[in-house]
């Protein structure tokens, strides 16, 4: 297997011709002016047009193999033969995610180019599924990641968005009499919606629809125990889209055959660990709030608040619109993006030492030409804020200008062991000689850059939709950062401030920010008491019902001074 990185024109990181020579043992291939495809005959031509994520020449070769097939059968028998190899190089972890999309692409290109030369054949697609993110959760690029998979692997997808309640998913399904229900979902709360629906179809009678269900705070042990015991139906955990396209295979087998008297089980059994990649996110999203954990309104961690806090270097809130684009580059997280957004992997055959250099050099172009190309479509903007403050128990009281007179609350949750560290520990408490301070912050990039993610994933961009996507939520992070160090200035707490800037990334400064859905503060309701301080309407973010950021690139944060706060998990 060749280790070499990337080459021209985004080719995968791998030569996929060596993964396809136990097919193609007698090509002879000829060493005439570099040509990738010489030697290669038609249906081989056109698989390495998909393996390899290569368009030029695309329609030329398509023609070729137009004279001895059908339009359908270079769908089905070799533009297909090679999405499967992607797959399959994908599951071997011989393939990154990016260059997955990159074949989907070119497979889009190509059934483009052929439909206007078929007929539709009844029957001919493989499976239908009806796509959803469930009601009040705005997030689609999982589900959007799925509709590319399957739709270029012979399946009909019936993408229908954001934000679903059950009877629109279930009407639409019915209209285009989908065979499958997908139901994607980002927060825990999501999976409890997916519950309900799940009853609402079984008092409804259509327990008949077998159901895909994905997203990151889900677990397989949730779905194939829990939700398996509540549903009629069949029921089913894809941790990604390709385990949804083995799923969807499975379904389709089965209702061709013999019905199995139990519902599928996955392959991948195994007990989930925090190496599992979804588990890790799954453990820092909101979650149904405990009572247990609000019951130690007496007791309080070993944290001593600080006997004469910031004061106030205003009352209120206040916005800025004007940012330097190149700076807020500065503090975007490369780690974040290119692993976490982007989803390069380290490749087999690249030791560790040497994953960060070739990391550099395969997404380093890409971020360096988005930064760029998104110069005029991110428009950063912030709104932010101090209020004086008091702590009782687990609640924090935030008060009017003059001090004294409550205007709302917060209530946060209490590690149950350990410290039992709980956010208003970091406060003064109520009858102390002075009020503290406390600061928050809600930060945007605009809704244009979901816009332009929109239309890169209309047109059949796929790799770009990822890429852009990725870029956004960064963005947007990088933004939050930013202005946090901005408010320690204003708080008079800069004085840890680190040389580097990848050691904010990992808190290395005085204080730190919390930010709603997750553990030390996973209540998302409460993102409403923040908009009634903050008012970020004027910057173009609004609450969703189900108490979400929109535009979904956007974040917010309670700000804490405190030099002994730092993140923390509820257990």
């Amino acid at each position: 297997m060749s280790e070499e990185p990337a080459g021209q024109g985004g080719e995968c990181i791998y030569d996929p011709l060596i993964e396809l020579m136990a097919r193609f043992e007698n090509v002879k291939v000829a060493s005439t002016s570099g040509d990738p495809f010489a030697g290669l005959g038609p249906d081989d031509k056109l698989q390495k047009h998909i393996v390899d994520g290569i368009k030029k020449n695309l329609e030329r070769h398509l023609d070729d193999a137009l004279v001895s097939h059908t339009p359908l059968e270079i769908i089905n028998d070799v533009l297909l033969a090679g999405m499967k190899t992607v797959g399959e190089l994908f599951g071997a972890g011989k393939m990154q995610l990016p260059f997955v999309l990159q074949s989907a692409e070119v497979m889009k290109a190509a059934v483009r180019y052929l439909e206007p030369m078929m007929e539709k054949v009844e029957g001919s697609e493989k499976g239908s599924i009806l796509l959803a993110t469930v009601s009040g959760d705005v997030h689609d690029i999982g589900k959007n990641l799925v509709d590319i998979i399957l739709s270029n692997n012979g399946y009909r997808v019936v993408n229908i968005g954001i934000k679903q309640p059950i009877n629109s998913i279930l009407e639409e399904a019915g209209k285009h009499r989908c065979e499958v229900i997908g139901l994607s979902g980002l927060l825990v709360k999501s999976t409890l919606i997916m519950r309900d629906n799940l009853l609402e179809m079984n008092a409804r009678n259509l327990s008949a629809y077998p159901v895909i269900l994905g997203g990151a705070a889900l677990t397989r042990a949730y779905v194939e125990v829990d939700l398996r015991n509540v549903y009629d139906g069949s029921v089913y955990y894809a941790q990604d889209a390709f385990e949804g396209l083995r799923l969807m295979a499975e379904i389709g087998e089965a209702a061709e055959g013999q019905p199995k008297s139990k519902p599928l089980v996955s392959d991948r059994n195994e007990p989930e660990t925090e190496d599992e990649p979804y588990e890790r996110v799954r453990s820092h999203r909101t979650d149904v709030l405990d009572p247990v954990l609000y019951t130690y309104a007496g007791i309080r961690s070993d944290v001593e608040p600080l006997a004469s806090p910031p004061t106030l270097p205003f009352y209120g809130a206040k916005r800025q619109t004007k940012f330097d684009i190149y700076e807020l580059y500065k503090y975007i997280n490369p780690v974040a993006l290119f692993r976490g957004q982007w989803q390069f992997k380290r490749p087999d055959g690249i030791a560790n030492p040497d994953f960060a250099g070739w990391l550099e050099a395969t997404a380093g172009p890409v971020f360096e030409r988005l930064k760029r190309e998104l110069g005029s479509v991110l428009r950063p903007r912030v709104k932010w804020g101090y209020f004086p403050c008091a702590s009782e128990g687990n609640d924090l009281l935030i008060f009017e200008e003059d001090g004294l007179t409550e205007r709302l609350r917060f209530s946060f949750p209490r590690q149950r062991d350990g410290r039992r560290q709980c956010i208003s520990d970091f406060f003064l408490p109520v009858g102390a000689e002075v009020k503290d301070t406390v600061g928050f912050h809600i930060v945007t990039v605009g809704q244009e850059v979901s816009k332009l993610e929109k239309e890169l994933f209309e047109k059949g961009e796929f790799q770009d939709y990822l890429f852009v996507h990725g870029m956004g939520v960064e963005t947007a992070e990088a933004l939050a950062e930013y202005w946090h160090r901005q408010i320690r200035f204003e708080l008079g707490i800069a004085d840890l401030e680190p040389d580097e800037t990848r050691l904010l990334f990992s808190g290395k400064y005085h204080g730190s920010r919390y930010s709603f859905g997750y553990p030390a503060c996973p209540n998302l309701e409460d993102q409403a008491k923040l908009f009634e301080l903050l008012k970020p309407e004027d910057i173009g973010i609004e609450l969703t019902e189900e108490f979400m950021l929109s535009p979904e690139q956007s974040t917010s944060a309670i700000i804490v001074h405190h030099p002994s706060a730092k993140y923390f998990n509820i257990r």
